[in-house]
């Protein structure tokens, strides 16, 4: 008995002798928002805590998830309106637990947008369409979309407004995308004048609309035998932009087009394409009346840079 007594004090005694941990936190492992609030880095990029509250609509597009996953590592609460609930599965990893959040919501009812901008702090708009729907015409998306969002922005007093346009946006261009993209502009700058427009050139990556389309399909129809030129700009740069100006208050009321560092005419990336999936396909080329009708290919005829 005074056997087992001895060891027990003993086994006290060493653990007492222990010094408890303290972890050591680095000055460069804290970042201070412009709440003040600090948001802490963990190990692997994560955040545990943060600062601000962001609402990004079209997260569940091609380049929502790049968007997110930039907040999500900032530390933000990102808060995703949806619409179709398959969707936004792969948006829910991009966060640590609890700081994904997601909120249904309909383009056309206001209240449901208000929902989803009511406690944030900077709201993102990537929601669009490249071609028109049964229920949804690019007008009804692309110009009356902005106007609620904006009009929500407004009311709650958003500090921060980003609006993704496009490279080719203007109210006088003959494509009904480019044109739609423009009055957006205008409407967002109207109802609230610090909105930052983005216009993104066309972006590649993971499913996106310009490489893949390219490569799924075995003839390629033209009307300018593929002349148009531009700047593609990978999709990870585009969220990394993106972050950037959400983060810099001088952006506000600015407008940046964002490009690549090279310009490549479509006959050239299509050769690219060939030479990686080791086909060679046909260019026909068309007139333009006869394309005309097919909405998908509107982008690449619209306008020539």
């Amino acid at each position: 008995m005074q056997t087992s007594q001895a060891s027990t004090c003993a086994v006290r005694t060493a653990r007492a002798a222990v010094k408890p941990h303290v972890q050591r936190r680095n000055l460069q492992d804290i970042a201070i928002t412009r709440t003040g609030k600090p948001i802490i880095r963990v190990q692997g990029g994560r955040s545990a805590l943060g600062g601000n509250t962001a609402t990004v609509f079209g997260a569940t597009g091609f380049l929502g998830r790049y968007v997110v996953n930039r907040l999500a590592r900032k530390g933000c609460q990102v808060v995703i309106p949806y619409r179709e609930e398959m969707g936004k599965r792969h948006l829910k990893v991009t966060g640590d637990l609890g700081r994904v959040t997601f909120i249904e919501y309909d383009l056309r009812n206001t209240q449901s947008i208000e929902e989803s901008v009511r406690h944030s702090d900077m709201v993102f708009n990537l929601a669009g369409k490249h071609y028109p729907t049964k229920n949804f015409s690019l007008y009804d998306v692309n110009v009356e979309g902005t106007e609620r969002i904006a009009e929500a922005v407004a009311k709650y007093d958003v500090d921060r407004f980003i609006q993704v346009s496009s490279y080719n946006a203007d109210v006088n261009s003959t494509s009904e995308f480019f044109r739609t993209k423009g009055e957006a502009e205008k409407v967002a700058r109207t109802l609230f004048p610090e909105t930052t427009i983005v216009r993104p050139a066309p972006c590649f990556g993971f499913e996106d609309r310009l490489l893949h389309r390219l490569a799924g399909t075995t003839n390629v129809f033209t009307v300018n035998h593929m002349q148009e030129r531009f700047s593609p700009l990978h999709a990870i740069d585009f969220g990394a932009a993106l972050e950037k100006i959400a983060f810099d208050d001088t952006t506000a009321g600015e407008t940046y087009e964002l490009f690549g560092p090279t310009e490549y005419s479509m006959a050239e990336i299509a050769a690219l394409v060939d030479k990686e999936i080791l086909k060679e396909r046909r260019h026909i080329n068309l007139p333009k009346r006869i394309l005309k009708p097919f909405p998908s290919q509107q982008i690449s005829w619209s306008k020539n840079r």
